[in-house]
């Protein structure tokens, strides 16, 4: 599992199964009836600044998930050593110019985190995704 994949699985975000059906029989005769696929279903969009505020005032720690991707990653319980954010960071596709300088490729997962969360249906204020 993708480092991105385990916090969206955190945040309650993620792909929702299809319901296992039993493929319909053959019929005994040919006939022209096709079988309609099931309807799609509605995606419920997570408020990720509730989930993320419980889980901080859970939290002994006073981190500053808004603006730090290391406190984000704690706050959520995931690996924050640098290693796996470099690995993360590279995941997203961050720029490589960027990968060198740890301050500068932060600020840039941050936020690429916080865009592909709103992306997969989390409900991510735009003072956030703009910060």
């Amino acid at each position: 599992m993708s480092l991105f994949s385990k916090i969206l699985a955190k945040l309650g975000i993620g792909h929702h199964e299809a319901p296992v059906t039993t493929p319909p029989r053959a019929p005994s005769k040919p006939t022209t009836a096709t079988v309609a696929p099931p309807p799609p279903q509605a995606v419920t969009q997570v408020d990720v600044v509730a989930t993320l505020e419980k889980l901080a005032a859970a939290n002994p720690q006073k981190l500053n998930w808004r603006t730090s991707i290391v406190d984000l990653l704690k706050l959520l319980d995931i690996d924050s050593s640098f290693s796996a954010r470099k690995e993360m960071a590279t995941e997203l596709g961050c720029p490589p110019e960027l990968m060198g300088d740890s301050a500068k490729m932060n600020i840039w997962l941050h936020k690429a985190v916080l865009a592909r969360i709103a992306g997969h249906g989390g409900n991510v204020p735009r003072d956030l995704l703009n910060g």
